[in-house]
């Protein structure tokens, strides 16, 4: 396991509610599993391994406290599966605007 040094960008996690303390609204999948928020920013402690409690100063300036889950974290999104509508529509939409010059 890679130690993690003082001024590294890492991403830390911290748990807002226990799942006993979720509302009771909640659709069954959400309310059993904790809700948790991240942050990333330039670690503070001296060294820490992944899962160890550190301080991280995040790009605002903000001092955070949590758990440590990654280190030189990505920003890892998608848009989900291509709708196969939509690119035939801007297919035609770019035929007509051909046409318009």
């Amino acid at each position: 396991m890679k130690q993690v040094k003082r001024g590294e960008w890492v991403e830390i996690e911290e748990i807002l509610l226990e799942p006993e303390k979720r509302a009771k609204h909640l659709p069954l999948d959400t309310k059993k599993v904790p809700l948790v928020q991240w942050f990333k920013g330039y670690m503070i402690t001296e060294e820490a391994n992944i899962g160890d409690e550190v301080e991280i100063k995040t790009l605002i300036g903000r001092k955070v406290k949590g758990k440590l889950s990654d280190i030189n974290p990505k920003h890892v999104h998608n848009f989900g599966e291509p709708i196969k509508e939509l690119i035939d529509v801007g297919i035609e939409l770019r035929d007509e605007i051909i046409k318009l010059d």
